[in-house]
């Protein structure tokens, strides 16, 4: 038997089966007596079988208290579950005739104590059932609460003090420079309230940090606790809200009154906005249990003392659907954008996760962040996190850049689709669609640089282009736009040009093109109808984005923005036609190579755009450098089955790349 277990695990483990055990047996018992054929018999009736010689046997239970004796037997002729059952006198006379007939007739006679005359047979009979059922009960009670120990105190906080082993500091947060200097003040306030109280300085009692998701505001606030070195108490906005009306309100109370007893210390809500949002009545009416809970959490906010040492830090991605009482000063009197990292953020980010990665000697980490223009901390984390899974997954020793271009293709678009079989023609019409993106990237002046080309599809599409700025810009001017909306459309413009016909292959091109065009003319006031905004980014807080959106602006003005986006639209596809039949024979290199690598990387596509050929490979036995054409020579000559009709990811993995 193993030592670890519990005996007392084992006991519980067993009391159910003996109690299914006694009821098996009370069943056995009472069928049993079911099935016994009793007979009643008069006095007279028993005294006439005993005079004539019929008793077979006869037990005689004496009763103490009574003026009868209970007598039960059988006659001779009945079955062995048949008996009867007779009352009689309890008289010395009848005592003797039974003794003297038994003794004649020989017949089985036998007397038994009477159970009502035994105490503790009282009481095992009558106590001991009641006794049972109320252990039962009471046993079937304490483990419904082990199982579940919260059932009893759902008023209480739900709020969780972190531990010393999870300690974060600022040296874990980077590229937030800004923000890092925002709350330092807080971590001077936490360790050295009276250095404020002095001058009579008010510290903020409430930080709201809001931006987009993955940003780092929950890492952010644990640093400020880690540098504080103080609890740090730590809950979800929807751990408030329950079906009840009045918990919420109650778990709030109980939190603060934690948190009072522990100052000076921190308290971190993150997505405040589901327990936050406005209140009134919306399309579904109004939410009791949600804003009585953010009425507490106001009065708490307002209520205690400003030198108490609790500072309250919300994170959220909503701000625009918080109550405005929260962001009152008195509350949130200080509110922090975290915004996406720049470039060099993003260096510092990947600088933090890479440490226990082992990257191969030709990655470095600058470079890669001017690859990953737009991504949060967390989607930077992914990308090494994926490169070191790929990494493994192929049985290497190092993180190559093979591994983090596909990690970088994961994150973007998915994985790439090596079991998707499409025709020579599709691939064709998908190489030259990518490479007049290619091709209007190259010839625009302001448009971004081709960092890769590929027609592997991923996700939804065939293949994409990877454009990304020359430079971080903080605004966009009205020449970048167009040459966004340019190169949108350079796909669509080399089909027409190449194919004469057109394909459903840009409808991801067209809706980012006519946002961009729609907010030229609506918001940013670059039209010919002048510096007006006519729609915002906005959306309602209960009935959506766009449901309830109201129209500034008459019909005839509604016409007018209209044609001025088809403006637009038609004078940016018109530069591309432009550049397009201008560069045909470049257009047609790059797309000959997409057909032959079906992936071009960035420094590929500058040798072939000024050698007109690709580069010389270092490195000729290496397979995944190697073009699709000798990949398939080399299956050929291995003996491969449809080696042909392969991608060039299949064939990696048939030759075990």
């Amino acid at each position: 038997m193993n030592k670890g277990i519990d005996r007392r695990t084992v006991k519980r483990g067993l009391l159910p089966y003996l109690f299914m055990a006694l009821i098996i047996l009370g069943v056995f018992y009472v069928f049993n007596v079911m099935n016994q054929d009793v007979k009643v018999l008069t006095y007279n009736e028993f005294i006439e079988k005993l005079d004539g010689g019929k008793v077979k046997e006869l037990e005689i239970v004496t009763r103490g208290n009574a003026y009868t004796y209970e007598a039960r037997g059988s006659l001779k002729g009945y079955d062995e579950s048949e008996s009867f059952f007779v009352r009689l006198p309890l008289s010395d006379s009848v005592m003797k005739k039974l003794v003297k007939a038994s003794e004649e007739q020989d017949f089985k006679f036998t007397t038994s104590p009477d159970p009502d005359s035994s105490s503790l047979l009282l009481i095992v009979v009558n106590v001991l059932p009641i006794v049972i059922l109320i252990g039962g009960a009471f046993w079937l009670f304490n483990r419904q609460m082990a199982g579940n120990k919260s059932s009893m105190d759902f008023g209480k906080s739900k709020a969780r003090l972190n531990s010393d082993s999870n300690k974060v500091t600022f040296k874990d947060v980077a590229g937030l420079k800004e923000e890092k200097e925002e709350v330092k003040e807080l971590i001077d306030f936490l360790k050295n309230p009276k250095k404020f109280q002095k001058l009579g300085a008010r510290i903020p009692k409430g930080v709201l940090l809001f931006g987009p998701p993955g940003t780092g505001k929950t890492l952010l606030a644990k640093a400020v606790a880690g540098e504080a070195d103080v609890p740090f108490y730590f809950i979800s906005g929807s751990d408030f809200v329950e079906l009840f009306v009045g918990v919420g309100a109650s778990r709030v109370r109980d939190m603060f009154q934690q948190a009072k007893r522990n100052a000076p210390c921190l308290i971190f809500i993150d997505e405040i906005d589901a327990v936050g949002r406005q209140r009134g009545t919306g399309l579904g009416g109004g939410h009791d249990e949600r804003e009585q809970t953010l009425n507490q959490l106001l009065t708490e906010m307002d209520g205690f003392g400003a030198n108490e040492g609790i500072i309250i830090i919300a994170a959220t991605n909503r701000p625009d659907v918080l109550d405005p009482a929260l962001l009152r000063p008195g509350r949130f009197d200080r509110q922090v954008t975290v915004n996406l990292p720049d470039v060099r953020g993003r260096e510092e980010i990947l600088t933090v996760h890479a440490k226990n990665k082992i990257l191969a000697e030709g990655i470095t980490l600058a470079n890669l962040a001017k690859r990953t223009p737009g991504f949060s901390g967390a989607d930077l984390e992914n990308l090494l996190n994926e490169a070191a899974l790929l990494a493994v997954r192929r049985d290497k020793n190092e993180i190559t850049m093979s591994e983090v271009d596909e990690a970088t293709d994961r994150v973007l678009m998915g994985p790439a689709k090596t079991s998707h079989k499409y025709s020579e023609n599709d691939r064709k019409l998908v190489a030259y669609h990518e490479a007049g993106h290619a091709v209007i990237g190259l010839k625009l002046v302001h448009a971004n640089d081709v960092q890769k080309v590929t027609i592997i599809p991923r996700g939804s599409a065939g293949g994409y282009n990877m454009m990304v700025p020359s430079e971080e810009k903080l605004c966009s001017t009205k020449s970048d736009l167009l040459e966004e909306i340019t190169g949108l459309l350079g796909g669509r413009t080399a089909e027409e040009v190449i194919f004469g016909e057109i394909t459903t292959g840009a409808h991801n091109d067209f809706e980012k093109a006519t946002k961009i065009a729609r907010a030229m003319v609506t918001e940013y006031g670059m039209s010919d109808l002048g510096p007006l905004q006519f729609e915002q980014q906005e959306g309602s807080v209960f009935l959506g984005r766009d449901y309830n959106k109201s129209q500034h602006f008459s019909n005839e003005v509604a016409n007018e923005i209209d044609m001025e986006m088809r403006k637009i639209i038609n004078d940016c596809h018109k530069n591309a036609t432009d550049i397009i039949k201008k560069n045909q024979d470049l257009l047609k290199l790059i797309a000959d190579a997409l057909l032959e690598y079906e992936t071009l990387t960035k420094e590929q596509i500058d040798y072939l755009v000024e050698n007109k050929k690709m580069p010389d490979l270092d490195d000729e036995t290496s397979l995944e450098n190697m073009s699709i054409t000798k990949l398939r020579e080399l299956a050929k000559e291995k003996g491969i089955k449809n080696y042909s009709k392969m991608s060039k990811a299949e064939l990696l993995k048939e030759l075990d790349v």
